[in-house]
């Protein structure tokens, strides 16, 4: 069912690409980074040196990539559309729920919930629109 021969890997590299853009992006001071870090209840110092977390950020875009680019072509998503509706069943219907039985439990609170579940679903959309989307 799942065959690699399938996988159009420079579709791959972009969509992982920018799922690690996306997120410098989201977590950055423009956009949520202040929020999260409220929702954390710490401050940066608290979190020390970033490189392992961004080391460990690129490789779950890689998996997660080629894990949609899987499910689309699983699925015959052939276009943007089809594939960003793909990504987004992966996202809103798993990721999100999953983590959202985490918040839960964990008390981790609604903004925390809204800002990690969103850009986790958000760039699981968009790898899903560029493996779609992505000529073969």
């Amino acid at each position: 069912m799942f065959d690699l021969a399938g996988v159009n890997f420079a579709a791959v590299g972009v969509a992982a690409l920018v799922g690690v853009v996306l997120g410098a992006a989201w977590y950055s001071p423009l956009l949520f980074g202040p929020a999260w870090m409220a929702a954390l209840g710490k401050a940066q110092e608290e979190l020390g040196s970033p490189a392992a977390a961004m080391g460990g950020s690129i490789v779950s875009c890689g998996v997660a990539a080629v894990s949609v680019a899987l499910v689309v072509a699983a699925t015959g998503a052939g276009t943007a559309l089809a594939g960003a509706g793909v990504g987004a069943l992966l996202g809103l219907g798993v990721v999100a729920m999953t983590m959202l039985s985490d918040s839960l439990f964990s008390g981790w609170g609604w903004p925390l919930y809204f800002i990690q579940m969103g850009y986790r679903a958000l760039y699981l959309i968009l790898m899903g629109a560029i493996c779609g989307g992505w000529p073969a």
